[in-house]
């Protein structure tokens, strides 16, 4: 009798009751340990949709400067999600030994093999696995290896000089700079992983339509890593990775197929690293990465496996490329933009030449050592990083249980904290009042304790001990090719007056980058 009576009454107020826990759930989210003291936009407190649907606006790291300018150093960007302006955050959300780890956010970007996940060590949200890989592979990407790669990056700018003036500057044709710079990207990464360019530059087309599946997989990546319990219902639910390990779903990401494909033709050649540990360097092509990865094999064989170096190989791809090819799109957009930089820097380039500075060398490739020696080049350059980062959503990092004391603020444990590179760069007691003008004379003006402080701020490349392993290979890519190229071509902007576009994917890509480029003549050593 009495349950009839619940269920009847069930039928005629259910409308209400579902409204009641919806209420219920709402205000649960809003004064969520305490964070309700916290501001930002109205809906965010309520709900993470509003910044899933905020990120799929593919503009959300100027969401983040708006709100920031409006409500100060501490915004709140859901329920349980904080994002943190000043600078001084840095060291305690990314510090290292303060307990921070990654969120859900970074899974969703892992790659799957076989109905199995491939953790990376940017993806993985396990401190102790992410340190006993960092250990295996650090050396592949130490400073010192930097000279043994740099043959293979010269064997891609080679080919990419080439080609540009093949197919643009001889023809006249209008290139979409920002593309062709991601087929450069693409093409070293090749080039530095497996010692094979993947053949973007000398095809001038998305091989394998790889350039579309990485920029598609990080669009998908930045929203749905808003609420990552999606990513379990849609590309790694279990029914489908469960179809994948018993070979019915043979569906596999195109970058990993293209791994799979390297790593089987040089099977013979790796095996034999694995087993005694020596690379002997190939004529004129010095050592790539699959070696150095494969060493660690021998080296670290209780962790380091096929699956380990297989992920190291396809996150090369995933981050490797996309990144640096957005650093290298921001620095010719604004020189392109402002023809008194570009005066400076090319005066600074011809005036090396011309004292020797920079040496005699096939389609003028300027060295990794000779680039480090140009100061108006690396102002450029940094401040291109400065107006540009790539990343553009929060790095998120979680509390530690027992909390944590951020800017004098006791934060709650399991609080999803972070800082947005777009937001830090603009700081204007570190940067100047000037910050959302390109200046570059800001790094040479900026006296010791500024430049300090301004280098600390920067957060193109993370903070921490999750920093981008990859940094100093993106650098090596980037203090060569903008010299080299500017020393080979004249860039202009197709239409002058118009303002490129951009597509926050969780990386900020560049959209409507069309140039022309014009063969220039290189002043010769007095």
């Amino acid at each position: 009798m009495l349950l009839t009576e619940v269920l009847a009454a069930l039928r005629i107020y259910w409308p209400l009751l579902l409204a009641a826990s919806l209420l219920v759930h709402l205000l649960r989210n809003k004064y969520n340990n305490g964070l309700n003291k916290y501001p930002g936009h109205p809906a965010a407190a309520y709900t993470n949709w509003w910044r899933f649907f905020d990120a799929l606006n593919r503009k959300a790291e100027r969401t983040h400067i708006e709100l920031h300018r409006k409500h100060g150093d501490i915004v709140r960007l859901g329920p349980n999600v904080l994002s943190f302006a000043d600078p001084r955050a840095i060291k305690t959300i990314y510090g290292l030994n303060k307990g921070m780890t990654k969120s859900d956010f970074y899974p969703v970007q892992q790659a799957v093999a076989k109905g199995q996940r491939l953790p990376s060590l940017f993806s993985t949200k396990d401190e102790e696995y992410h340190a006993k890989y960092r250990r295996c592979v650090n050396n592949a990407f130490a400073m010192s290896s930097l000279v043994g790669y740099e043959p293979l990056v010269d064997s891609t700018m080679d080919a990419f000089i080439q080609q540009t003036e093949q197919k643009y500057s001889s023809t006249g044709r209008t290139c979409n700079f920002s593309r062709w710079l991601q087929f450069f990207a693409f093409d070293v990464i090749g080039d530095l992983t497996w010692s094979k360019r993947l053949g973007f530059v000398d095809r001038d087309e998305d091989v394998d339509g790889i350039v579309k599946f990485v920029g598609d997989f990080l669009s998908y990546a930045g929203p749905i890593g808003q609420m990552p319990f999606l990513d379990l219902l849609m590309q790694k639910n279990p029914i489908s990775l469960q179809l994948q390990k018993w070979g019915i779903n043979k569906t596999v990401f195109p970058v990993t197929k293209f791994a799979l494909a390297q790593s089987a033709d040089r099977a013979a050649e790796m095996e034999k690293i694995k087993q005694n540990g020596s690379m002997d360097e190939r004529a004129g092509r010095g050592v790539d990465l699959l070696m150095k990865f494969t060493q660690a094999q021998h080296d670290h064989p209780d962790f380091m496996t096929d699956r380990q170096v297989l992920s190291s190989c396809t996150s090369m791809i995933f981050a490797g490329s996309e990144t640096t090819a957005i650093s290298l799109s921001s620095v010719f957009y604004h020189l392109a933009k402002h023809p008194r930089v570009y005066k400076k820097l090319m005066a600074e380039l011809d005036e090396a030449a011309q004292n020797g500075s920079i040496g005699e060398r096939d389609h003028e490739k300027v060295s990794w050592t000779e680039a480090q020696k140009l100061p108006y080049l690396d102002a450029v350059i940094q401040e291109s990083f400065r107006v540009h980062p790539a990343a553009g959503l929060i790095l998120e990092r979680v509390v530690p249980p027992q909390g944590i004391d951020i800017l004098g603020e006791r934060i709650p444990g399991g609080t999803i904290v972070g800082c947005n590179a777009w937001v830090l760069h603009r700081r204007p007691e570190i940067f100047g009042s000037d910050v959302d003008t390109f200046r570059p004379e800001r790094w040479l003006e900026a006296k010791p304790d500024q430049l300090r402080e301004m280098k600390a701020t920067m957060f193109q490349f993370g903070a921490g001990a999750r920093t981008c392993i990859g940094k100093n290979i993106s650098l090596l890519e980037i203090y060569k090719l903008v010299p080299t190229f500017l020393r080979n071509f004249e860039v202009q902007l197709e239409k002058p007056d118009a303002e490129w576009k951009t597509h926050n994917g969780w990386f900020v890509r560049q959209l409507d980058f069309n140039t022309v480029f014009k063969k220039r003549s290189v002043p010769l050593a007095a």
